[in-house]
């Protein structure tokens, strides 16, 4: 484990703490990589040794001293902490704005204002062009600290305007041992390493979230309910799955997961499945599904998750995707 605490992302860790030692700071920092990988702690230990009133050496947060503290919760009178209300959800115009405000003032009691925008890729369009403005005439003062599934997802005009760090999922053994590491027995965190595709923030949350972990056993035991459901039944699943964004995305992320794992089973690729304790009904229904129809299915449910991102509508969405899948009874 680095000085920062972020495991492992050390070469991040790295480059940016010799920017702070060095004061060869960029003024806005682009972090990409799925959910879960760590892109927030990150940004919170760079605004802490940014702004530490007692660093342990030059660029090494303390963690301890009172704005150390307040960074860490996101408290601190001069961190700005911007998202949309909720995941999956759009960040707006109005909120770019208000970061304007926040940053025409000095600090009040750090070196750097510093603004961390999370799930970047939920900003709209004119949410991201507001930015552009600010991002092009920064205060010297001010760091912006952008995060994101992957800067395609954003303007080239953003992008340009930001030093990038791509953050990459791990390799399974190291999350394991990770959590491991935390207290958790070999067979549990093995799974969860699975499950997490590589995202150790991720799999510790689901290591202490028992609800995540139900939600995610009722929608794939709904998943081969569905396979050998009449259509009048898919239909109604689709009216309820659609009312709640949320929740018809983190659905569609498991089935893609699951059917991700029943392509590698019909392909006879020798990787691992995601889906571990799954693994006997995957390889059943491996049996029922030729390779061509499992990349179909593959490629439909990742299409359906690009297109509730551009808000269209949900429910016709629910009921093209459930329609297209085969009628299977086990």
């Amino acid at each position: 484990m680095n000085s920062w605490e972020v495991f492992g992302h050390d070469w991040a860790v790295e480059m940016l703490q010799q920017h702070v030692a060095h004061e060869t700071l960029r003024h806005a920092y682009l972090l990409t990589g799925p959910a879960g990988l760590g892109r927030r702690t990150l940004a919170i230990r760079l605004a802490q040794a940014l702004n530490c009133q007692t660093p342990l050496e030059p660029g090494g947060p303390c963690r301890t001293c009172r704005a150390c503290k307040q960074i860490e919760v996101g408290q601190n009178i001069d961190l700005m902490v911007v998202q949309a209300e909720s995941e999956g959800g759009t960040l707006k115009v109005e909120q770019v704005r208000e970061v304007t405000k926040f940053l025409s003032l000095k600090p009040y009691q750090s070196q750097y204002k510093i603004v961390i925008f999370l799930r970047f890729q939920e900003a709209n369009a004119s949410a991201q062009n507001a930015l552009l403005k600010t991002l092009e005439e920064a205060p010297s003062y001010a760091v912006l600290l952008l995060t994101a599934d992957n800067a395609e997802q954003l303007l080239p005009t953003i992008v340009s305007r930001c030093e990038i760090l791509r953050l990459r999922p791990l390799a399974v053994e190291a999350v394991t041992g990770f959590l491991v590491s935390r207290g958790l027995d070999d067979d549990k965190a093995r799974l969860l390493a699975h499950l997490s595709g590589g995202r150790p923030g991720y799999a510790l949350r689901l290591s202490s979230d028992e609800t995540a972990l139900a939600f995610r056993a009722e929608k794939l035991d709904d998943l081969m309910r569905l396979l050998a459901a009449k259509r009048r039944e898919r239909f109604h699943y689709a009216e309820k799955l659609s009312k709640d964004k949320d929740t018809f995305r983190q659905t569609l992320l498991l089935w893609l997961s699951y059917w991700r794992d029943v392509l590698l089973k019909t392909s006879g690729a020798a990787a691992e499945l995601t889906n571990l304790d799954r693994a006997a009904e995957i390889e059943t229904l491996s049996y029922r599904v030729d390779l061509p129809l499992a990349r179909v299915l593959t490629a439909g449910l990742e299409q359906a998750l690009n297109r509730l991102e551009k808000n269209v509508n949900a429910r016709l969405l629910a009921e093209v995707t459930l329609m297209d899948w085969p009628k299977i009874s086990f």
